[in-house]
């Protein structure tokens, strides 16, 4: 369902309007965090029901808001991805190894915490949902950019760079994370000590102090 005034540049939309705007806006923010928060508090499929008691709205105004659960998962999409931007801090490709694998392991445990809940409610649904399959190849080719930008210089020299680019991509990934936590039962510090480990053992650089060090990841 399309609001009347949706697609219309906000300069040109009478003073009137303006309060509708913001209200609506604010609504969908509402919802959005509503749905964030439940998926954090271990409701890995939260009822439309939930959602808007949680946001305090109806139910039809949720799906006033939003035209489906897809539109839900696009904006939830884009609340998880804000939400892994503030934690984000760009490692220097010009620092020694040893410092870029520490600093790069301390914030990805960092990141994955925060976004575990979203990776496992992902989970449920990816293979009937659209919106939650480009929302993982969004999060992947981030992760996978991040990882070619940080570790350039070890990647431009080997022999097998696209192989040493995926190994990266894979120990650093949520489905990395997920079994370590999940299916392994490990803490976040002992599953930030063994990416740091895999990391370091394919960047060849496991005599490195930041191998050693999982204590300081928190």
């Amino acid at each position: 369902m399309k609001a009347p005034d949706d697609g219309e540049p906000l300069d040109d939309v009478p003073t009137p309007l303006d309060g509708r705007v913001a209200r609506k806006h604010a609504t969908r923010q509402r919802i959005v965090e509503a749905h964030a928060a439940l998926l954090r508090e271990g409701d890995l499929h939260p009822s439309a029901a939930a959602v808007a008691a949680r946001a305090s709205v109806s139910v039809r105004a949720l799906w006033v808001n939003f035209k489906d659960v897809e539109g839900l998962r696009a904006a939830t999409t884009e609340y998880w991805i804000a939400a892994d931007d503030s934690l984000t801090e760009r490692v220097d490709p010009a620092l020694p190894i040893g410092e870029r694998i520490e600093a790069f392991c301390a914030q990805r445990q960092r990141r994955l915490e925060a976004m575990a809940p979203a990776a496992r409610s992902s989970m449920i649904a990816l293979h009937r949902s659209p919106e939650l399959a480009r929302s993982r190849r969004i999060h992947l080719g981030r992760l996978r950019a991040e990882v070619e930008r940080t570790f350039a210089p070890e990647i431009e020299a080997s022999n097998d760079r696209p192989e040493l680019l995926e190994a990266l991509v894979v120990a650093a990934s949520w489905t990395t994370w997920l079994l370590l936590r999940d299916d392994l039962g490990l803490d976040a510090a002992a599953s930030g000590q063994v990416v740091r480990r895999l990391m370091a053992s394919l960047l060849g650089d496991l005599d490195t102090d930041g191998c050693h060090g999982a204590g300081d990841l928190s």
